[in-house]
């Protein structure tokens, strides 16, 4: 299968412009538009719904995306292999990770990695809310959490412990909870999820954190939102570390419960569709999040 009618076919599906994927490549947009339909026929399918408007993936073409990508892959490592690679990396990547977390440590590092590789489009999706690496189309996702699809493969960033928080001026006003049944009746923010957190002491006495079971709750689906409203004193909420370990250190917010930890710690993962061969742009952007990042968070305790 001609490895560049692959490579026009992931383009156009990025830009969802066959033309503009083409010239990318090249190719005069007739040309283009007559090796993706030489590829479909190939195939025995659709890949783009083509108007006279605009095109978009079709489902098979969805499906077929993840494959096409991998055989692109393959044909770069196997030239890399025999010393024929190119030297530079092009293309674009697409990354999708927790916006809270990128705005405070990914944004400010984008400079010195655009710097590094001129020929790489990185095209970002940016959200606190779930999504689906799969469907998304993304070659690269972070995500805090636990690993689940078997479909997805993954490299560890860094730890991503979880701890209770609350303003001083809260705290003053509503109490210091002692342990977790103190929490009842206390003002919970809470995550969109409500998911329950189960606690465990030093001396291994087990409890449970439900905000469901609280009497107020403030529900929110914005890490930076909930940081604010714990600052400000709307109750108290459970946070990332790396989201506020400047605000401990400085008082602005006290960890609460500090002699229990949350069981089943997510981390922060590097999350790309199972394949055996990483592709090179894939690869040096997870080597560089990794050499500037998690070798050495700057949240982690002491």
């Amino acid at each position: 299968m001609d490895t560049q009618s692959l490579r026009l076919f992931v383009l156009a599906s990025e830009t969802l412009n066959i033309s503009a994927a083409g010239r990318t490549l090249g190719m005069a947009p007739a040309v283009a538009s007559t090796r993706i339909a030489k590829l479909e026929r190939l195939l025995g399918a659709e890949l783009l719904h083509r108007s006279t408007r605009k095109i978009s993936l079709s489902s098979e073409g969805q499906d077929f995306l993840p494959y096409a990508r991998e055989m692109i892959a393959q044909e770069e490592a196997a030239l890399a292999a025999l010393g024929q690679g190119q030297s530079k990396i092009s293309g674009t990547l697409r990354f999708a990770a927790p916006s809270t977390f990128a705005h405070m440590y990914i944004a400010p590092l984008l400079p010195k990695f655009m710097d590094a590789y001129p020929d790489l489009t990185l095209d970002m999706y940016l959200s606190d809310a779930q999504f689906d690496l799969i469907e998304g189309s993304y070659d690269l996702a972070l995500r805090n959490a636990v690993l689940e699809s078997s479909s997805l493969t993954a490299r560890k960033l860094a730890d991503d412990t979880r701890i209770l928080c609350a303003s001083p001026a809260y705290l003053e006003e509503y109490g210091t909870p002692i342990k977790p049944d103190d929490l009842k009746p206390h003002r919970v923010i809470a995550f969109r999820n409500l998911e329950p957190r189960h606690l465990i002491s030093k001396d291994g006495t087990r409890a449970e954190l439900d905000p469901k079971q609280s009497a107020h709750r403030l529900i929110l689906n914005d890490g930076l939102t909930q940081k604010r409203a714990t600052l400000d004193g709307a109750g108290i909420s459970v946070n990332s570390r790396w989201l506020v370990h400047e605000e401990i250190a400085s008082g602005a917010l006290i960890h609460v419960l500090s002699d229990y930890k949350i069981v089943n710690q997510p981390a922060l993962w590097l999350i790309y569709p199972k394949s055996n061969v990483v592709s090179a742009k894939v690869r040096v952007f997870m080597d560089f999040l990794v050499a500037h990042i998690g070798k050495a968070p700057v949240w982690a305790e002491g």
